[in-house]
């Protein structure tokens, strides 16, 4: 079970995510959000440090807490990236943007993982992409089998630029996932290029392993696409 403070940090991390809070906003006084949310003092100044640590408030003395436009936030933390998804704060730019992310980093990754991947490197890729089976087939949890599967394929890369950056990559990947899953049929479609994924690393084979990931970003792509016009088209719908 979450610490309070985690409870308490991320319900105002989401509600600065979602606009609840704007940039520039002074936010209400310590005793204030206290009361508001049932906690002491010292969980609510917490909480302000560690918001203030992540780029989204700065204390400004005489002034108060003021809440910092999304330029100074620091993105690739992963808390940040969870309660935007959370918010609902995922929009055409950010979905764009992620891809584009995924585009820069992935296909190098994948071609890193074929070329350095250990024997127990391929063994757990290979079980994540069962883990991922099952799941299609109604055996678990599809997100966290495919976050597993990209993972052990970071860990594979054997750098240690990419093995820092692990925790932000999983909240950007878990975010794509969760999007993508939420489309029909998505992840059934998606699972025979993952497998070519596993079998270019199994095989070693890095060229391959580069295309399959640039089509499984292509077919995310066109399901994000896909899900936008549908929502379009049932906002549009008459009441």
């Amino acid at each position: 079970m979450a610490t309070l403070h985690r409870q308490v940090l991320n319900k105002m991390g989401e509600q600065i995510c979602s606009g609840q809070f704007q940039p520039g906003d002074i936010l209400p006084a310590e005793d204030e959000l206290a009361e508001q949310m049932q906690v002491s003092r010292i969980t609510i100044r917490e909480t302000m440090k560690s918001l203030s640590a992540k780029g989204m408030l700065q204390v400004r003395r005489r002034h108060g807490t003021i809440v910092l436009p999304r330029s100074e936030w620091q993105l690739f933390d992963p808390d940040v990236i969870t309660w935007r998804a959370r918010a609902g704060a995922v929009d055409a730019d950010l979905v764009a943007d992620l891809m584009e992310l995924r585009t820069i980093i992935e296909p190098n990754a994948a071609k890193l993982a074929a070329k350095r991947a250990t024997p127990e490197d391929r063994v757990a890729v290979r079980r994540a992409f069962k883990a991922m089976e099952r799941a299609v087939a109604g055996h678990g949890e599809y997100v966290p089998a495919d976050l597993a599967f990209h993972g052990a394929i970071l860990t594979a890369c054997h750098n240690q630029f990419i093995q820092q950056m692990q925790n932000a990559l999983s909240a950007i990947l878990r975010t794509s996932f969760e999007l993508s899953s939420e489309i029909e049929g998505g992840p059934a479609r998606s699972l025979p290029m993952h497998e070519a994924l596993c079998i270019a690393i199994e095989q070693g084979d890095a060229q391959a392993a580069e295309q399959a990931v640039l089509r499984l970003i292509e077919r995310a792509e066109k399901d994000f696409d896909d899900r936008a016009a549908l929502v379009r088209t049932a906002n549009d719908q008459p009441l």
